[in-house]
Formats: structure tokens, sequence, C-alpha cells
């Protein structure tokens, strides 16, 4: 990636350099994965992020434009994409959640990052055809399903993954039945993804693994694979039907339904939302990752029983 790295560099710095920003400092690269590289910018306004991604996930660059667009107030400024080369130039988002919680002993943020979240899906539901066009992953209903099957069978994941395919289809049908439109869906909405700035503002970052499905399926990495953690890092230590409550009020208002109608659809998909991330987080050539969410989401189906 060294060379489209350093084409990418050059397209930032113009790109400032019309705005009538300059680099001030060294340029570095602080975040280097197969997945993406990340530059921090020193400019005469501030820090300035460079986003470079493959080519197989250059769709994150037009997807955040177009969050940016809808929710200018929900995630981070960007400055500038290059949705065919998959570049992002995006300013400073502030602190993650994984650095100020354990300093402040407070998850209380989760809760007005998830009601955020929750009018920020509510508010792209209708740009499903703009994201598909971009290249997003669809998962949509039974897409998700069959998608899971497949995948299950190709890696051979075992026994006990090929007989929760029917739990899985009847978790599909749950939440076809809730009403919700499908809309985006981050899909790893963690504490390393939600950001404060310096006035306060929650910001949600870092839209590469979003896909096209049914946007309660965030709840399942958000509720039980962080905030039921806790401060401790002890799993089921903190109580998450708080936060659900306050998500789920955002899209209750939306439908002029009571909050009690959507819980069933929430509880559904606190599970399905793991076979989400079996099939939209796997890496070929990297199935112990694609393995632990498939245990993830036989103990959630388990729960449910």
């Amino acid at each position: 990636m060294t060379t489209d790295r350093e084409a990418a560099l050059h397209w930032a710095t113009t790109v400032l350099g019309r705005d009538g920003v300059e680099t001030v400092g060294e340029v570095t690269w602080p975040h280097e994965r197969s997945w993406s590289a990340l530059a921090r910018i020193p400019t005469t306004r501030g820090t300035a992020w460079l986003k470079v991604v493959p080519s197989e996930l250059r769709r994150e660059a037009a997807l955040t434009a177009l969050v940016a667009r809808r929710r200018p107030d929900a995630t981070v400024v960007v400055h500038g994409h290059e949705p065919d080369r998959g570049w992002l130039l995006l300013g400073d988002a502030g602190r993650s959640l994984r650095a100020l919680v354990p300093e402040d002993g407070d998850l209380s943020r989760w809760r007005a990052a998830l009601r955020l979240y929750a009018g920020l899906q509510r508010d792209l539901a209708g740009d499903v055809g703009t994201m598909l066009a971009a290249g997003v992953p669809d998962l949509r209903g039974q897409r998700l399903l069959t998608s899971f099957v497949d995948l299950v069978e190709e890696l051979d994941l075992g026994a006990d993954a090929r007989a929760a395919a029917p739990e899985v289809g009847a978790l599909v049908d749950v939440l076809a039945g809730s009403g919700v439109p499908d809309s985006v869906q981050h899909d790893d909405l963690h504490d390393a993804q939600v950001f404060v700035d310096d006035t306060g503002r929650i910001r949600i970052t870092d839209w590469g693994d979003a896909c096209v499905a049914h946007p309660f399926l965030s709840l399942a990495v958000t509720l039980d694979g962080v905030i039921g953690w806790g401060l401790r890092d002890v799993e089921g230590s903190e109580d998450v039907l708080p936060y659900q409550r306050g998500y789920l009020e955002v899209w209750a208002e939306h439908l002029g339904s009571p909050v009690a109608a959507l819980e069933p659809a929430a509880r559904a998909a606190r599970a399905l939302g793991w076979a989400c991330r079996v099939v939209n987080g796997h890496v070929p050539g990297d199935p112990d990752p694609t393995a632990a969410r498939v245990r993830m989401l036989l103990s959630a189906l388990q729960r449910l029983r």
C-alpha cells in the first residue's frame, strides 16, 4: 500500500491547501493494518487524519461521506473523499470512549451515543439504494440467513453452527415483522468507534464494517459485547436495558409505537447480530475470529431459549 499511501498523502495536502490549511510538523502513520492505514497530519487548523483502505473496502469512503452529509453532527468531519480510490480526509474527532471511560469511571455517555446512533440510522433509512450502489454489503433479511448457512458450510464451523440455522431463520422473521426499516448497520459499534470532542459532542466513526441490514443488529456488539461488561470487564456486570431503552425510544417515536412493542425485535437482534458479524466480519484465511463470533451467537441463542 506504500505507493498508494504516498499518492493519497499528496492528495490530502492538496485538498487542505485549497482550503488555506498548511501542514506543520511531521506526518506520522500510527495505524497500519491490512484493512487500512491512517496518517496523522498536523495542520495550522489542528489535526487532520488521512485514511487509506484497500480496493475491496473502498466503499467506506463513499459511505462515510454520505453519513456526514446526512448527519454532520453525528460523525467525523469529512474534508474530502475519493470513493474510487478509498481515500478519506477527516477532521479530528476527539478522544474515544475506550480512553475516557476508564478515566471517568462512567458509562453514561453511551446512552447519548446510542440515541444519536438511532437517529442517524433513522435518517439514512431512505438511502438504502445509494448505499448498495456504493458497494455496502446487503445483509437484509433472508440474505443474512443464506449467507450465514453458506459460510458455515464453507468453513465447516461445526454441527452446532449448522444446527443453529433454523433459529437464525426464526430471528430473521421476527425482525422482518418489526416494522423497522432497513438502514445502515455499523456492525462493530464498540468503544473505540465512539469519540467525544472538546465541546462534548459525541461522534460515531469508522464505517468500514457497515452493512445494509436491520438497524437493531448493532445492539449485539454494543450492548452485549461492550456495555454489558461494565467498568471492570466482567460479563453481565452492567444492566444494558436502560441503554437499550434509550435507543428504542428514538425508533418508537419515529414509528409512533410504544417502546415495549420494539423490545421483542431488540431481543432477537441481540442474538442475530452475532450471525451478522460471523458473515460480515469474516476475513478469508483468518477463521479464528469467525469461530469466536459463532460461539457468541450460540451463547446468545442459548440465552433466548
